[in-house]
């Protein structure tokens, strides 16, 4: 019975989480009340109460729970294979695949959000940053250090040269989705940004 229980509680802690990022994405974080967030939860508010203390803490709890889904990322970072004449190749495929996780809508709509509320919550936008990108960038220059010591790269600065790769390759796309109010890129531009990225990265560091 015990177990039923707890298995019904956190079937409805998901289901608040759920809702919760659904309505401050939609009305940012002034805009949305608990009583929203329990209608689509289609919970009790004094249930979304009972899992979380007020709305600041449900909303830092949704934001942070984000940072899992860097995992994937930061494997994909760290394996770029020391093989100079595939290099080219290995860089273009690592560059579409993060253009493709960091501009997918929800990703967009969560870093508007952050940033948005930064001035009110400027600890919690330091631990986005820091639990998420900054994590793939200190991965990414590893790899780096990594490739310089393979003798493929030449990298004196891995952590600056990290930023200038994902500079190179989201100055464009986020901007525009930024200013924008979505995505405003089609895959063959992505493919582009992609390849063009990696040419100008590789022109400096190779």
């Amino acid at each position: 019975m015990a177990g039923t229980q707890v298995g019904r509680s956190e079937r409805k802690r998901r289901a608040i989480m759920a809702a919760g990022t659904e309505v401050f994405m939609a009305k940012g974080y002034a805009g949305t009340s608990m009583d929203d967030i329990a209608k689509r939860a289609a919970v009790s508010k004094q249930t979304v109460y009972k899992h979380f203390a007020d709305k600041e803490k449900l909303f830092a709890e949704i934001v942070l729970a984000t940072t899992d889904r860097v995992d994937a990322m930061v494997d994909l970072v760290a394996d770029v294979p020391a093989e100079a004449e595939a290099l080219h190749t290995h860089l273009v495929s690592l560059a579409r695949a993060l253009l493709e996780a960091l501009t997918q809508p929800q990703v967009l709509q969560l870093r508007r959000l952050v940033i948005a509320n930064a001035d009110a919550f400027p600890e919690l936008g330091a631990a986005w940053y820091e639990r998420g990108f900054e994590r793939v960038l200190a991965t990414l220059a590893a790899t780096f250090r990594s490739l310089t010591e393979a003798g493929v790269l030449h990298v004196r600065e891995p952590l600056l040269a990290a930023h200038h790769f994902t500079g190179l390759l989201l100055w464009i796309p986020v901007n525009k989705a930024m200013f924008h109010g979505g995505p405003r890129h089609t895959p063959a531009e992505l493919d582009h940004y992609a390849a063009e990225g990696v040419r100008a990265f590789l022109a400096a560091y190779r």
